[in-house]
């Protein structure tokens, strides 16, 4: 049964095309996951889903009675009722108050948050996300618009979400970088790529198998376009005339593919591994202790951070990760020990709320500011080269700060941090508002980083994909060494199964892990060689000369039919050769252009060699 329809709807964001004729359908049982890097419009997206904001052009239409709550990015809440009152606020029935009262108390547990009774206004920004969590849950709707629901969940929490969301007999809809979690409880993808919409009927790990495929695609039709439009070229130049039917589609044809939107292949978030020397001395973390409020959170902690140390530190909201960080960058002070840290390390601090930003300046002089140019592996590179890589394109390089949504500054601020070129790379929550595509680059960046990496982070693919050590915070300060990424963690601190942790993505990565680590995924399988057969060779060869010889006799004919034109015997048999010429010429240009492709494969296959 259809919910709600998207309808050719467009959408811009000043000078920028969010969505151009876009369409899309909510049906019963979808479990939609959103997909895009920052700044494509998911968000937007979500809230005219919600009917919070309209379309430009098109609509969005919702069947009868069909109910929509949504779960907003910040959400808003009535300061003078207590936290409890703001979850089930509305139910004005007493019955149904009580009868929700219970369920909501479970769920706020669930999510860490006590005192019910307390005031709204003294809670967390991230506590706060978890409240509108449980009111969303809590609303009747058939469709739930969850807007980065995983933000501020620990492990613990997102796994009680994914349990809670599988057995949802609703539809949703949402935004999250949460790749485990979209493997766990979505059936379909939502794909946001320069003003369209793609859609997969899978989960996140068969989402990037057909994805993948529709690019081949995309771009082998690509290369099919490119040469029949470098052959129409040739015709034009050699001098079209548009004296038949035949010859007017050709023109047309030729000006169709002149205009066309060009596929291309995703621009990813690129950025060579950047470092300064680190001498032989790092951090020494030497019996730090710390506590907050008389509880503990950090008992007699010792630690010397090795060379390339790849750390994960994981624990419930609340239990000192990010202190532990501040403590060692020395924005904290510890109450018992201290922090030795080497003349040669250079810190790069990647916190979890932006430093601040000069809403005032340009991209590009935030950028500038920390560096004109940098030495990377492939030499020098500009601020504006660097930017490029980091998707800030042509004019958004100078476009203000402000101009920016949240994920292009967390992407901004990301880009400034690496440019710095630390030693040690100290990055608390990176997986918060920054988009997928991003995520995977900047795991792929650390692959090659020649430094040191601690994160926290509650996002397990991320762990899982550039840890190698883990520490986790257990209660009353104890903070105990786990070797290996979140998945090993899990199993050996015997908190649950494999399979109950990680999905298929989890798997496969670990897969994939394991062949890197044993070697047997250097062997490649034998890929089947690109080359033309003998008689494609020989055609290949000729075949610019026949087609010329065919245009050429065409327009003989054409001539003879303008003086035959009192013949009218003589004119039906050139006629009728004409068009067989041209039927002979259609043929030609498919088999010239099919032939021009195979020889575009061949050369890149020989260039890849």
């Amino acid at each position: 049964m259809n919910l709600l329809n998207v309808e050719k709807m467009s959408k811009s964001f000043t000078d920028k095309i969010l969505f151009d004729q876009v369409t899309l359908g909510i049906n019963e049982g979808d479990k939609i996951g959103v997909i895009g890097i920052n700044g494509t419009g998911k968000s937007t997206l979500l809230k005219m889903i919600a009917g919070l904001e309209e379309p430009d052009e098109g609509s969005v239409v919702k069947g009868k009675n069909i109910r929509v709550e949504y779960l907003a990015q910040t959400p808003v809440f009535n300061e003078k009722l207590t936290i409890l009152e703001n979850v089930i606020t509305g139910k004005k029935a007493e019955e149904e108050y009580r009868n929700l009262e219970g369920e909501a108390k479970t769920m706020l547990q669930k999510l860490g948050i006590a005192g019910y009774d307390g005031r709204i206004d003294t809670l967390s920004g991230g506590q706060k996300k978890r409240v509108a969590l449980v009111r969303t849950l809590l609303t009747p709707a058939e469709i739930l618009v969850l807007d980065e629901p995983t933000n501020h969940l620990d492990n613990d929490m997102a796994e009680w979400l994914e349990d809670y969301l599988n057995k949802y007999k609703g539809a949703f809809i949402m935004v999250t970088h949460d790749r485990y979690f979209l493997d766990k409880v979505t059936n379909k993808i939502i794909e946001i790529d320069q003003g369209s919409i793609y859609t997969y009927m899978a989960n996140y790990t068969k989402f990037l198998e057909l994805k993948a495929e529709r690019e081949d695609m995309e771009m082998a039709t690509e290369r099919k376009k490119k040469s029949l439009y470098r052959m129409d070229l040739e015709w034009m130049m050699r001098g079209a005339r548009a004296r038949s039917t035949k010859q007017k589609a050709h023109i047309q044809r030729f000006e169709e593919l002149r205009d066309r939107k060009v596929a291309q292949k995703d621009k990813n978030v690129e950025i060579n591994a950047l470092s300064t020397r680190l001498g032989k001395k790092t951090i020494e973390i030497n019996n730090v202790s710390k506590q907050y409020d008389n509880r503990l959170l950090i008992k007699d902690f010792t630690y010397i951070l090795l060379k390339n140390d790849r750390i994960g530190i994981v624990g419930s909201n609340g239990a000192g990760k990010t202190t532990l960080l501040k403590i060692i960058t020395g924005n904290i002070e510890p109450d018992e020990g201290n922090v030795e840290v080497g003349e040669t390390v250079k810190i790069g601090y990647f916190s979890q709320e932006n430093e601040y930003m000069d809403q005032n300046l340009r991209v590009i002089d935030y950028i500038r500011n920390v560096a004109e140019y940098i030495e990377t592996s492939e030499g020098s590179a500009s601020a504006s080269q660097m930017l490029e890589r980091f998707l800030f394109l042509g004019a958004m390089q100078y476009s203000l700060i402000s101009k920016l949504s949240g994920g292009e500054k967390r992407r901004l601020y990301l880009l400034k941090v690496l440019m710095e070129a630390p030693n040690i790379l100290i990055l608390d929550e990176p997986t918060n508002d920054l988009d997928i595509q991003t995520l995977t680059i900047l795991e792929d960046y650390l692959d090659s980083y020649d430094g040191i990496v601690l994160t926290v982070s509650h996002d397990r693919y991320f762990i899982d994909r550039i840890v190698d050590r883990i520490f986790a915070f257990e209660g009353e300060g104890a903070i105990k060494q786990y070797e290996g990424g979140f998945t090993d963690y899990k199993i050996a601190s015997g908190a649950t199964e494999l399979s109950n942790n990680t999905g298929n993505l989890g798997n496969t990565l670990l897969k994939e892990e394991g062949k890197k680590e044993t070697g047997t995924g250097k062997t490649k399988p034998k890929e089947e060689k690109i080359k033309f057969s003998y008689h494609e060779k020989r055609e290949y060869e000729e075949i610019d000369s026949v087609i010329a010889a065919l245009e050429e006799k065409i327009d003989k004919l054409n001539q003879e039919m303008t003086e035959a034109s009192s013949n009218y015997s003589k004119l039906n048999e050139l006629m009728a050769q004409k068009e067989e010429a041209e039927k002979q010429l259609e043929e030609k240009m498919e088999r010239w252009v099919y032939l021009n492709d195979l020889a575009e494969q061949i050369e890149n296959a020989k260039n890849k060699n």
